[in-house]
């Protein structure tokens, strides 16, 4: 049976192939960037965002390929804001800066679509507290991560250096790295996608 990831995030890649699974990966065909911004125009809130956005991907794939096809998407919200991936090196640090001491929420949406329809979704909502680290840190942290700072929300991966900006960090592991692994392949056991 065909199980497509409809994602180009290398972190989520890496978890599917990291558990064992024989996937195939196809970019979903969505202006996502214009849908959250219809999204937030509507008033929806960050964690009906990140499932409509999951849907989205996972859809735009199932119209056009036979089989399973996985979507997701995830959504940092800190005291009713959202943050987004950082579009430079100047604002990765505003975001940083902004949750220095403070927690936030990562929202954590899956899909999963076959035929062109949803047939299982599945949220997970990690809290995760950023300690009140240095502006000589922030400095240090930034030259060391690089680019990588602009490939997640919150600039950081948690699964790197990215760990040391934290003291606390409460619920899934895999859906903080952005897709709650362990329900998912629960899913695609039942289904027969995964041995039991």
């Amino acid at each position: 049976m065909t199980l497509i990831l409809a994602s180009g995030s290398a972190a989520r890649r890496k978890m599917l192939e990291d558990s064992g699974l024989v996937f195939e990966v196809e970019i979903p065909r969505v202006d996502e960037e214009a849908a959250k911004a219809s999204l937030r125009a509507e008033g929806m809130k960050p964690r009906d965002q990140a499932d409509a956005l999951a849907e989205l991907k996972a859809l735009s794939v199932s119209r056009r390929r036979a089989g399973f096809v996985i979507g997701a998407d995830q959504m940092l919200a800190v005291e009713g804001r959202v943050l987004d991936k950082p579009q430079d090196a100047a604002e990765a640090r505003e975001h940083l800066q902004s949750l220095r001491g403070r927690a936030h929420d990562l929202l954590t949406a899956a899909v999963v679509a076959k035929d062109g329809a949803v047939i299982w979704r599945h949220m997970e909502t990690p809290r995760l507290r950023m300690r009140a680290f240095s502006d000589a840190f922030l400095d240090y942290y930034l030259a060391e991560a690089g680019e990588a700072v602009l490939r997640s929300v919150g600039a950081y991966q948690l699964e790197g250096l990215g760990a040391q900006l934290f003291d606390r960090v409460e619920g899934d592991y895999f859906s903080v790295l952005g897709l709650p692994l362990l329900p998912l392949l629960a899913f695609l056991r039942e289904h027969g996608v995964v041995r039991t």
